[in-house]
């Protein structure tokens, strides 16, 4: 079994928030009405939505449409840093049951979060935190590769309260290199709007890790809070990578819009 995404062009498209209302097929009506090709969905957001397709639902949508999909691992409720291994396990097992939707839904990767735990907590506790996340990652990598669809971590905005362990290009690459992976499958999550809530310029992250970037999230900021605003000017984000998948991350609905000029 194996996704779909790793031998298609370059696609342009949004992620569906929670907030949003639409079911996800007139989500995707309305997203290729703007001229766009892509969807990326929250696993965990899918839970709260009523009619939620399955992943044969979602494989045969992108046939429909000619859309392709990503998929994002749950990270509300989950961590897979977590210094408590019992949760650390499920958390893994959320993220291999994303894996198996990915690849029946024909989707082309999968974006993951890299593990945090609060600041407050002893060294001690801190490093078990890593410790678990960097297994964690390579048992998830390890199972990205046996279905075919690459796990994409995600450099994450900094915290007061927590540890993040992919905050910067330092941090990212320290991760990466730590779990036991083929490159191959374990990638790269470019969101640009984290990058600049962390003073640190997007192109920083795409000389560090240049073709291994899988996916990009677009928005914007401004450098105080991680507000997820429109990004218009993301032209120069798509000219400046080599990803399969450029997703705009948007609150509203009416955000996405104002990035690609519908409406005008």
């Amino acid at each position: 079994m194996t996704g779909g995404g790793r031998d298609r062009a370059t696609r342009l498209g949004a992620a569906m928030d929670l907030r949003f209302e639409e079911s996800v097929r007139a989500f995707v009506d309305r997203v290729t009405d703007w001229g766009l090709n892509h969807v990326e969905l929250k696993r965990e957001y899918l839970y709260a939505h009523p009619a939620a397709p399955t992943p044969r639902d979602l494989a045969a949508l992108g046939r429909e449409r000619d859309v392709t999909f990503t998929l994002h691992a749950p990270f509300r409720d989950w961590n897979l840093g977590s210094f408590n291994d019992a949760s650390r396990r499920a958390s893994v097992e959320q993220v291999i049951r994303t894996l198996d939707d990915a690849a029946a839904a024909n989707a082309g990767a999968v974006v993951v979060h890299g593990g945090s735990v609060p600041r407050r907590y002893p060294e001690r506790v801190r490093t078990t935190a890593r410790r678990n996340a960097i297994s964690s990652l390579s048992a998830c990598a390890a199972h990205a590769a046996r279905v075919g669809v690459p796990l994409c971590l995600e450099n994450q905005p900094r915290s007061d309260s927590a540890v993040r362990h992919t905050t910067t290009p330092d941090d990212l690459a320290a991760t990466l290199d730590a779990v036991d992976a083929d490159p191959e499958w374990l990638r790269v999550t470019l969101d640009v709007g984290h990058a600049t809530v962390n003073g640190v310029d997007w192109r920083t992250f795409a000389d560090r890790f240049g073709d291994r970037i899988e996916v990009v999230h677009l928005h914007d900021n401004d450098g105080d809070s991680d507000a997820h605003d429109p990004l218009p000017a993301y032209e120069p984000v798509v000219e400046g990578t080599t990803a399969a998948y450029y997703v705009f991350e948007m609150k509203r609905v009416g955000d996405v819009a104002a990035c690609v000029g519908a409406g005008r």
